[in-house]
């Protein structure tokens, strides 16, 4: 098992961008779980699989390849050897990975996915769960975290960027507020914070600032 740094909290509370950076100062091998998530409901999605019909949910995993792949500097994802990593942030996924992602099997079978991951190097995972489900051992807990308000600014600033001006900040901060819902009230492995990991609220911070307080945090827990 390789060194582990376990980030979770909620969407649009910055761990993807973060956990890379870190990734990449720190050389660890960044893994973003959301992004499987996303690749699981986007074969739904394409397949027009009734996420209620347990059977065909557990036939469509068995034909799920997803690879996280690091091209020219920048983590791309294949689902069954095709790069996706665009249209798995589309807003039709953004609306389905929630319930595809409370779904037990689904989880169950990408935990095992990610903990295979940390066989043989050092990683830093991002997710909803990483540090109380999928590593509850973590050698480092982050718990990454934002005001619904600035989350839903930031996603309305990326969607800007993008040109993708269907959806206004109240429609976004709905969404956010929903995704929160969901996300903390599933039966299976809810978002929380672990018991003993590090909050910290990036409403008011730069990117820069908030890697910078990771990396601080992950050094000094390599000098115990």
């Amino acid at each position: 098992m390789g060194f582990i740094v376990a980030v979770d909290g909620p969407a649009g509370s910055g761990k993807g961008t973060v956990t890379e950076l870190v990734g990449q100062k720190e050389n660890l091998v960044y893994i973003d779980t959301g992004a499987m998530y996303r690749c699981v409901t986007l074969y739904m999605l394409r397949n027009q699989i009734n996420i209620e019909d347990m059977e065909k949910v557990k036939e469509s995993l068995e034909k799920i390849k997803i690879e996280l792949k690091v091209e020219q500097g920048k983590q791309n994802v294949y689902l069954n050897n095709e790069d996706v990593s665009s249209e798995i942030r589309t807003e039709k996924v953004n609306k389905m990975v929630s319930p595809v992602s409370k779904i037990p099997m689904v989880r169950e079978k990408l935990t095992q996915e990610q903990r295979k991951m940390s066989e043989r190097q050092d990683i830093i995972m991002e997710g909803r769960d990483i540090g109380t489900v999928v590593f509850p051992n973590a050698d480092v807990k982050i718990y990454l975290d934002a005001t619904p308000e600035e989350r839903a600014r930031r996603r309305l600033n990326q969607n800007r960027q993008k040109g993708m001006m269907d959806e206004t900040y109240e429609q976004i901060l709905e969404s956010v507020k929903n995704r929160d819902y969901i996300d903390s009230h599933r039966e299976v492995a809810p978002l929380k914070q672990a018991e003993d990991a590090i909050y910290i609220d990036s409403s008011n911070m730069t990117v820069e600032e908030v890697v910078s307080k990771i990396i601080q945090i992950i050094q000094e827990k390599k000098k115990q």
